[in-house]
């Protein structure tokens, strides 16, 4: 018998059956025959697919660390300016300590501090709000930006996973304005964020380039020139305008920078994905624009100015408050990018360590956002053949002569430890990259017992 022989025979018996327990299925239900409560098997208790990290996983002895690490921080590759700490997530033991306490430019890695401040400041769950209200006269139309620069020209977007779009908004605001109005103007309101709208630090070819933009409080797929791209925009507020303009249908509109009147009527709104989903792609991808969007909120939520210098002293207050010793952090911007940056090793490994031993509150975002070594983020093309997948996730940092690697490494014997390493004195790319993946991956395949 052929297999759809076989299903149609199974269909047949099951239709059978069914006639038989109801007696025929009369449509008064009177031939009904009771059938006995199914008995379902006792299944026991679940086990974890995922196995938690043994509390009884050997600690390595700082010494042997120690040993082993020492030659490594001291190579070539990473320079005559390293700073360096390791500690025992568990028991918050420092197992090495190299000028830990020392301010040094963290370049990227400065991005674990923002990610902690809006973490803490915010709830995780929050969003940032793009709305679009009437303008003054007939016609025209105020995209008013809330920060949320992952507001994407294209559904879904091609950077942003969860980022809302503009064809959303152009729905809504052609089903409330009245039948047939023609969008002539429109304005894009930025005042949410104040100040300069690059750092002090930031070199004349950072914004834009591929990798930054001027700071504005409205912009579309994170200030780049197009979807997907990698160039940013030079004028991220008039793209946005454009782009709302080009999606209601007004390729003419004339697009201008202003205010919104007071008291307009909401015309429609957006909302971004939550804070802690942007707080991971910020880490992930090490994303400039998005780590300075959310250390303006942070600002905003401090009652602060939202302007770079806000900012840096939100994120400060922020992690004080949240019992980090901040002595050394010196900040201008929220990404890294600035050159004025010093953070110590240390405040890097009690951020991460921090959000893995859950004493900060609510920063667990951080953990998922890190890179995994030779699989994701900016670590996917680096990491140590030898270690096992996943043992190393970390945020990566990388000025003109600076390179550091901060996060989490699961020892050999599965002890889970936070480590930071700031060369702010380094050579190339590739020989400090290479020198960094080996501490990490020493760090990996260490008993040091």
């Amino acid at each position: 018998m052929g297999v759809i022989g076989l299903v149609l025979l199974l269909i047949a018996g099951i239709v059978g059956v069914g006639v038989l327990l109801t007696g025929g299925g009369g449509d008064d239900g009177t031939d009904a025959v009771a059938v006995p409560e199914a008995v379902l098997p006792d299944l026991g208790d679940s086990v974890p697919v995922l196995a938690a990290l043994s509390s009884d996983a050997p600690a390595p002895d700082p010494t042997v660390l120690s040993s082993q690490l020492t030659p490594l921080l001291t190579a070539a590759g990473l320079g005559d300016g390293v700073s360096a700490e390791v500690v025992d997530v568990a028991t918050k033991d420092v197992l090495l300590d190299l000028d830990a306490a020392d301010p040094a430019t963290p370049a990227s890695t400065a991005k674990l501090l923002t990610a902690a401040a809006a973490l803490t400041t915010l709830e995780p769950s929050d969003t940032l709000e793009t709305t679009v209200v009437a303008g003054a006269t007939p016609g025209e139309v105020v995209l008013v930006g809330g920060g949320d620069l992952t507001l994407s020209r294209t559904a879904p977007s091609q950077t942003y996973p969860g980022a809302p779009t503009v064809a959303d908004l152009a729905t809504q605001v052609v089903a409330a304005m009245p039948a047939g109005t023609a969008v002539t103007r429109v304005v894009v309101d930025s005042s949410l964020f104040t100040g300069p709208l690059t750092a002090s630090g930031w070199g004349t070819a950072d914004a834009p380039s591929s990798y930054a933009a001027p700071v504005t409080a409205t912009a579309v797929d994170g200030a780049r020139v197009s979807p997907g791209s990698t160039a940013r925009s030079g004028q991220p507020g008039l793209d946005a305008g454009s782009a709302l303009a080009d999606a209601l249908g007004a390729r003419g509109a004339t697009v201008v920078l202003g205010e919104a009147p007071p008291g307009a009527k909401t015309l429609a709104t957006v909302r971004s994905a939550p804070i802690s989903r942007l707080v991971e792609q910020a880490l992930s991808m090490s994303d400039n624009m998005l780590a300075e969007a959310l250390a303006r909120q942070v600002a905003i939520a401090r009652d602060l100015p939202a302007s770079f210098e806000g900012a840096a002293q939100g994120v400060t207050d922020a992690l004080r408050e949240a019992g980090i010793d901040v002595t050394g952090v010196t900040l201008s911007d929220g990404s890294g990018l600035s050159r004025e940056d010093r953070v110590p090793a240390s405040v890097l490994t009690a951020v991460v360590g921090g959000a893995a031993d859950d004493s900060l509150d609510g920063t667990s975002a951080i953990l998922s956002g890190l890179p995994v070594a030779g699989y994701d983020g900016t670590l996917f093309d680096r990491g140590e053949a030898g270690s096992a997948p996943g043992t190393v996730r970390a945020k990566t940092g990388t000025l003109l002569g600076v390179h550091a690697l901060a996060g989490t490494v699961v020892t050999t014997d599965g002890r889970l430890l936070a480590f930071a390493v700031v060369a702010d004195g380094s050579g190339s790319d590739a020989a400090a990259e290479a020198a960094l993946d080996e501490v990490a991956a020493a760090l990996a395949a260490c008993g040091c017992r």
